[in-house]
């Protein structure tokens, strides 16, 4: 009796530990297609110019897209982000065929290698600055001789870099335009 006790208790490991299997989830880059939509505007990112990024996170079939490398980095470090993040990539803009308006596909790069020029004069997809991403530090460090900004790797950009709103000068404008109409109402309704 003890040996069938037994046996029924090994076949009911051996089919309790099949159950937690896991399934390895790809985490290698994948190019943009024409389908491709940017998680925050859920617009097409072959429309807007500049480097892109994707963040892989367990248990997700595919990877999050962003139209902005600054937006890739402020995802991942948001408070309310609490998925784990398995792998990010950016797109390395000192690959010889990327430019500004054709970032490239297939020139993902591991964001935690990359060099990061911040504050320069280029504004990302959604014309907010831009956090430029390159796989060689001399490559970064010539764009930021051209376009402004410094030279740091992932752990040196500051939550401030990348997640402070960015006011735009339209903005500032029809901010103006508000508090000169609300300047122009009567001090009383109706009267």
């Amino acid at each position: 009796m003890r040996f069938r006790l037994r046996l029924i208790l090994l076949a009911l490991v051996v089919a309790l530990s099949a159950c937690k299997e896991e399934i390895t989830q790809n985490i290698d880059p994948q190019d943009m297609t024409t389908e491709t939509l940017g998680h925050y505007c859920q617009m097409n990112l072959l429309e807007h110019p500049g480097p892109k990024g994707q963040v892989h996170m367990k248990n997700m079939p595919a990877p999050l897209f962003f139209s902005q490398v600054r937006d890739a980095i402020a995802y991942a470090r948001a408070p309310e982000q609490i998925a784990p993040i398995l792998a990010i990539y950016v797109n390395d803009m000192g690959d010889p065929a990327a430019t500004w308006d054709a970032p490239g596909d297939g020139n993902w790069i591991d964001a935690n290698k990359a060099f990061y020029v911040v504050g320069s004069l280029r504004e990302g997809g959604m014309g907010a600055p831009e956090t430029v991403p390159f796989s060689s530090r001399t490559d970064a460090e010539a764009f930021a001789r051209a376009e402004g900004g410094e030279v740091l790797q992932l752990a040196d950009i500051t939550d401030d870099m990348v997640l402070t709103p960015v006011e735009h000068e339209s903005d500032i404008d029809d901010d103006d335009d508000f508090q000169g109409r609300l300047r122009a109402l009567p001090n009383s309704i109706g009267g």
